[in-house]
């Protein structure tokens, strides 16, 4: 039975993040924001804290979330951190324009951080403002709830303030908080800082922490760090078959945006596929392509090799021991991504039973898409309504590709698969409805919610899609605009790091 809705002042919290040494952060005041005004909360997020969603409406409720007023309990801090940034080692990044606020613990027990993102200057800004914009936490408070909605570990976000302050980027912008929840923002790049540093006693500590609040079922294991690579490389595996699967590029895979627990963290640049384009990059400033959306999988191990690389003076065993050890947990990534991913497009195609000819199946249909440049989220959403009879044409799906008799060859293919098993058209098609979503977070629907909110202050567009998206499995009658491919403005939008 849950407890009784807490107000903002009363939130239990349980800062154990703050406990550690003062090497791990720096203590820092968040800066409030000049006229700030809320622009979209999330009721959903609130209950889960055990927050009364009514708070929102309080008069103080904007105030405390800007700093003006003390939030009690919470002890403000920037975390420490480094990291590996497109494939260079970068010895000090940190938490630049946030503060960890506090840890909360929900009525169930479980632990939640409240980082606040856009807070102002800190030891870690690197010349920053510490400021975020507006356009870049409408777009990361979207895809934290998108995420969340596809069933993908994301962070989310309790609220996003406007504010009448000015930033500057390449242009004049107007500056914004996001209050982002998560059970832990700690990152490969937090446990790199202490093996770069030789702070091994630090990097044991950290070690120790985490394996005590978020991994406890490993402490009785008699190698707890390597047990705890081998926990977060399946993790890793799995949220990049996540990701690969729905269409998702996130387009900083740094170290330091990479997850210890698995979640998608830090939306920048990120940006889902409407034509289906292997190597399509969301980030104009990733001129190589190093974060290119085919390339992510590959991209998480080698992650994973800068995190097992710090975790390496840790592990039991002589220093040779502990690399074959970490090197032998990171063989196994492959095939743990591989796993999920062929479950999962099995998932979207359709089908019950693993079969050798099906990842064949769902390449060559993957080729056809790449090569007509058919929509991704609308073409696996259509094929939910195949129709399995010899003589059907499925003119509907049929008219996404350019080359027909190539989709003619592929379909008689499926056919004769779903045959196999006996697979009911009725039966499948709900199935494939609940793993292929309708609606997904498209760069143009972002981009006119930001536009109105930017020009108007119009938030409308942003409480639109965050009911939209919280269910993208659904069909919502009337929302059919929604899922359309993107107009020709919409097609190429320039999305980067300044934010």
């Amino acid at each position: 039975m849950l407890s009784v809705m807490h107000t903002l002042d009363t939130l239990p919290f349980d800062n154990s993040y703050a406990r550690l040494p003062d090497g791990f952060y720096s203590r820092q005041v968040p800066m409030p924001l000049e006229k700030p005004r809320l622009a979209a909360f999330n009721p959903d997020v609130a209950t889960l804290l055990g927050l009364d969603p009514e708070e929102a409406l309080r008069p103080g409720f904007i105030g405390t979330l800007n700093s003006e007023y003390p939030l009690a309990g919470s002890q403000p801090i920037a975390m420490l951190y480094s990291g590996h940034q497109f494939g260079h080692y970068v010895p000090q990044l940190g938490d630049g324009r946030a503060v960890l606020l506090g840890e909360v613990i929900d009525p169930r027990g479980a632990r939640w951080d409240l980082h606040l993102k856009g807070a102002g200057e800190t030891p870690y800004s690197r010349s920053g403002d510490g400021r975020a914009v507006l356009r870049s936490t409408i777009r990361e408070y979207l895809c934290g709830e998108a995420m969340h909605g596809l069933g993908i570990p994301t962070t989310r976000a309790l609220c996003l303030l406007d504010s009448a302050e000015s930033v500057y980027r390449e242009k004049v912008e107007r500056g914004a908080l996001l209050l982002r929840v998560a059970p832990s923002h700690l990152r490969f790049g937090s446990f790199e800082v202490f093996y770069y540093r030789s702070q091994f006693h630090h990097l044991e500590r950290l070690a120790d922490y985490a394996i005590h609040h978020h991994f406890p079922h490993l402490q009785e294991e008699s190698d707890r760090v390597t047990a705890l690579f081998r926990e977060v490389t399946e993790r890793t595996a799995r949220l990049m078959a996540q990701w690969q699967l729905v269409g998702f590029a996130h387009g900083v895979m740094n170290t330091d945006n990479m997850s210890l627990l698995g979640l998608t963290l830090d939306y920048g640049p990120f940006g889902f596929l409407d034509a289906y384009e292997p190597g399509f990059v969301c980030n104009h400033s990733d001129h190589s392509g190093r974060y290119a959306f085919d390339r992510q999988p590959k991209i998480g191990q080698w992650n994973l090799s800068c995190l097992g690389q710090a975790l390496l003076p840790l592990m039991a065993g002589e220093p040779g021991e502990a690399a074959e050890k970490a090197n032998a947990v990171l063989e196994e990534y492959d095939g743990d991504f591989a796993a999920h991913y062929a479950a999962g497009m099995r998932r979207k195609l359709g089908l019950r039973d693993e079969r050798p000819e099906d990842g064949a199946l769902a390449t060559d249909l993957l080729k056809l898409m790449a090569d007509t440049g058919a929509d991704y989220t609308n073409t696996f959403r259509t094929l939910a309504h195949f129709d399995s009879r010899a003589d059907a044409r499925n003119d509907r799906l049929r008219d996404l590709f350019v080359d027909r008799e190539a989709f003619d060859t592929w379909a008689m293919r499926y056919r004769h698969r779903l045959q196999i098993e006996d697979s009911r058209d009725s039966e499948r098609a709900v199935r494939m409805n609940g793993t292929n979503p309708r609606y997904i977070l498209r760069n143009y629907l972002a981009q006119n919610a930001i536009e109105k909110a930017e020009q108007n202050r119009d938030y409308s567009e942003i409480e639109a899609l965050q009911m939209l998206l919280k269910d993208p499995f659904t069909e919502r009658p009337g929302m059919e605009s929604y899922t359309e491919e993107p107009p020709e403005w919409g097609q190429r939008l320039a999305i980067s790091c300044s934010s």
